[in-house]
């Protein structure tokens, strides 16, 4: 049930009305027609903009439309009041009853309220995490690991048919350096001492997996040259990595649908057939680039190049994809892995990258465009920084990892729900601070304890209702009957869940589960609003002297937490029964 969606339904029909009784010219397109909350509760419960959207192919100025609309509305029963605003603007007051029978449908739903089917099961891959197998996760990757992994819930929930997909870089020069210094830890294993050049990855995760592969193969790379021992401690070592990283991601409630190998993109052809795609379209050819824009670097010499035409495709200057002498750029098995996208049939793509790829959107999506012919979308979506705090400094380094902060660092210190709430307290191309103190401040400035707060206070007027021998089943919940629900603070919360299958179709159009956290955070203050008045007012408090006085109530609390529980399940946060 989305009321929204119902009452935009309402008002489409009274258009199609007014267009057969000869108001309005007939055809008008209505694509753009939207009934949403008025900008401030004090004007109505719903506004809608027909009669601005209107005007203009109407020929028609848009107070007469929202006028001739608006007497055309109130023949509803649903409709108390249909008033013009400013311009043309309509905002409506709906009866009572119309909100409060909310509350019935979200209980017997559950969970479900809310899911949608707005997606109509297109199919869309989110890769994201995607970091280079040379050692544990660090608190970028956290961000972009619970960004990437609540998005694809919402698109989920929102009907599409949505692949998790973690892009192995495993075919680059990051793993021969990842497999030396895994070569200097099986030394080590061996009771060599041993120094740590730069370039090499000092981190102790790799004292294991040195003594691993001491355990395996014994001492048979012990002195031989790299010729001997690169490529199998390489396969070796990613395959340790993987398994850690793996790992890490568990600790984070992620888990990925397909890992695809950058690796099995070498020497099988299929960097070949990508170009080759290209190339029929005339977007492959050899050439010279200018230099780069500013101070031309020293050693620059104008070299022909294989270049792809993207600026055919909105990118601001073609790119390479062949080196001078023959070896691909890194672009090119970039480009092969999204034609394997394209080639496996996704109506969308999503790129989940960190905040440093920002100079790599333009050309991914030229790459899209052209191997797609326009029809497969790309949305790139950036993670910016996360800034550590603890006992009010900065926190930096890890004992484990050597240089930077782990996942597993973040997740040990706070939780995995609390980690995943706070990384989506802000818009994802926002900076992020994650005070180690605050988000386990029991306060309303901690939005994580406040949401899980609102649902735990549920729970406890369930379970005081179950010790008075009351019975407020889910089945007798829904049937109970509202109509004694009519203090302001009570409407104002029963509206604030009827918007949530509306927000969900909002967020999942617009790619941002952080509207997700933002919505509980509101749901949350109306619920402990409500919750706090009935400390100075009796009659709001949810629990009264009698069951039948308390029912009523006792509904409307259990449909908050039905909403808040489905909620943190898109943002892959377990809903609290009880706070310590």
């Amino acid at each position: 049930m989305n009321l929204f969606a119902d009452i935009r339904g309402l008002v489409l029909n009274a258009l199609t009305a007014l267009e057969g009784a000869g108001v309005l010219p007939v055809g008008l397109e209505t694509r753009h027609v939207t009934v949403e909350p008025p900008r401030d509760a004090a004007h109505g419960d719903m506004a809608t903009n027909a009669a601005m959207v209107l005007a203009k192919p109407a020929k028609m100025k848009p107070r007469d439309i929202a006028e001739a609309l608006a007497a055309e509305l109130v023949k509803d029963t649903r409709v108390v009041s249909a008033d013009v605003a400013g311009p043309g603007f309509l905002n409506l007051r709906l009866d009572a009853s119309v909100w409060q029978a909310v509350i019935g449908t979200v209980i017997s739903t559950g969970t479900g309220f809310g899911r949608s089917s707005s997606g109509q099961g297109r199919r869309v891959n989110v890769e994201y995490v995607s970091a280079n197998p040379t050692g544990p996760l660090h608190v970028g990757h956290t961000r972009g690991a619970v960004f990437g992994d609540a998005l694809a819930s919402l698109l989920d929930f929102a009907g599409f048919d949505v692949t998790r997909e973690y892009y192995i870089n495993d075919g680059g020069a990051q793993v021969d350096v990842l497999a030396r210094s895994v070569y200097l830890r099986y030394l080590e294993a061996h009771g060599q001492e041993v120094a740590f050049e730069d370039g090499t990855y000092p981190g102790d995760y790799l004292i294991p997996v040195g003594q691993a592969l001491k355990d395996k193969v014994g001492d048979v790379f012990v002195g031989k040259g790299e010729q001997f021992w690169l490529a199998e401690i390489r396969d070796y070592a990613t395959e340790a990595m993987m398994d850690l990283i793996r790992a890490d991601l568990k600790s984070l409630g992620v888990e990925m649908d397909v890992f695809y190998s950058e690796k099995s993109l070498y020497g099988t052809g299929r960097i070949e057939a990508a170009l080759d795609d290209l190339r029929s379209k005339g977007l492959i050819y050899e050439g010279v680039l200018e230099p780069p824009k500013g101070k031309k670097p020293e050693d620059w010499e104008p070299r022909e190049q294989t270049l792809f035409k993207s600026t055919e495709h909105g990118d601001d200057v073609d790119r390479p994809v062949m080196k001078s002498d023959g070896a691909w750029t890194y672009f090119a098995p970039d480009i092969a892995y999204h034609y394997d996208k394209v080639q496996r049939g996704f109506d969308a793509l999503i790129d989940v990258f960190g905040a440093d790829h920002g100079g790599y959107v333009k050309r991914m999506k030229a790459a899209v465009s052209a191997l797609s012919d326009g029809q497969t979308p790309l949305d790139v979506k950036l993670t910016q920084l996360v800034k550590l705090y603890k006992n009010g400094e900065p926190f930096k380094m890890s004992k484990r990892a050597g240089t930077f902060v782990t996942l597993r660092d973040v997740v040990d210190e706070v939780g995995s729900d609390v980690t995943r709430f706070h990384m989506l307290t802000r818009k994802n191309d926002a900076p992020l601070d994650f005070d180690f103190d605050k988000v386990l401040e029991q306060s309303r400035d901690n939005p994580v304890f406040y949401v899980q707060y609102a649902h735990a206070r549920v729970s406890s007027v369930l379970r005081k209702a179950g010790e008075q021998g009351w019975n407020a089943t889910d089945d007798i919940l829904k049937a109970q009957d509202l109509s004694g629900l009519t203090d302001v603070s009570e409407l104002a919360l029963i509206r604030k869940i009827a918007e949530w299958p509306r927000l969900v179709e909002a967020a999942a159009d617009a790619n941002e589960p952080h509207r997700i956290a933002f919505y509980l955070y509101e749901l949350a203050g109306d619920f402990h609003g409500l919750w706090n008045k009935g400390n100075d007012h009796p009659e709001l408090r949810f629990l009264q002297d009698s069951e039948a006085a308390s029912l009523p109530k006792i509904a409307l609390t259990r449909a908050v937490s039905v909403v808040i529980a489905a909620g943190l399940g898109i943002l892959g946060v377990e809903p609290a029964n009880e706070m310590r």
